[in-house]
């Protein structure tokens, strides 16, 4: 018996992988979140961005996300995430799409020319270590803001990044602009 391809099936997986490439997508994500094969990824993908896709390696460290402004971004996406999932139906790539293109929102509103310090492979990435409890969703106890910390750090007075910033960040003018900014969006 033969497989028949659906017409409407493969539309939607082109469009799919349309949506994810405009968002800065890698290679990677796109082949396991599409049922479209590497060849097709590839051409879509130099069709779209004129280039080849990037090479290379996903993050796999959680340390990462932990880090002063990394965190900081991480804990704005996976907050929109988590309202997503859990006030608008909405699940999936789907959910990680729609929070990652309100959080690219809010951050290249404040200036165009900064690119996101999120890109939408580590926001998915981010997304995975949450499901599998390598990081989690701690509150502040200054602020009250949901934070992502370890899971197996101790937090039980934990204090966020924007609290309590460390010495040696924000030196530069545009990061303490950003910080400035952050800052007034979680307010």
């Amino acid at each position: 018996m033969m497989k028949t391809k659906s017409v409407v099936n493969e539309s939607e997986q082109i469009q799919l992988a349309i949506r994810m490439i405009k968002l800065g997508a890698r290679l990677q994500l796109l082949e396991s979140q599409t049922t479209l094969s590497r060849e097709r990824l590839i051409k879509l993908y130099k069709e779209l961005k004129g280039v080849s896709p990037p090479k290379g390696m996903l993050p796999f460290s959680t340390d990462w996300f932990l880090t002063w402004q990394p965190n900081i971004h991480s804990s704005i996406f996976y907050n929109i995430y988590k309202f997503m999932v859990d006030y608008a139906d909405v699940k999936g790539i789907d959910a990680i799409i729609k929070a990652y293109s309100l959080y690219q929102q809010q951050v290249v509103e404040q200036d165009a020319e900064v690119e996101p310090v999120l890109s939408m492979t580590r926001a998915w990435t981010l997304v995975r270590f949450v499901e599998s409890k390598m990081l989690k969703m701690k509150s502040c106890t200054c602020c009250g803001g949901e934070y992502i910390v370890n899971t197996y750090d101790l937090n039980q007075n934990y204090v966020c990044n924007l609290c309590h910033v460390p010495s040696r960040a924000g030196k530069t003018k545009k990061a303490k602009e950003l910080t400035y900014n952050l800052v007034s969006m979680t307010a």
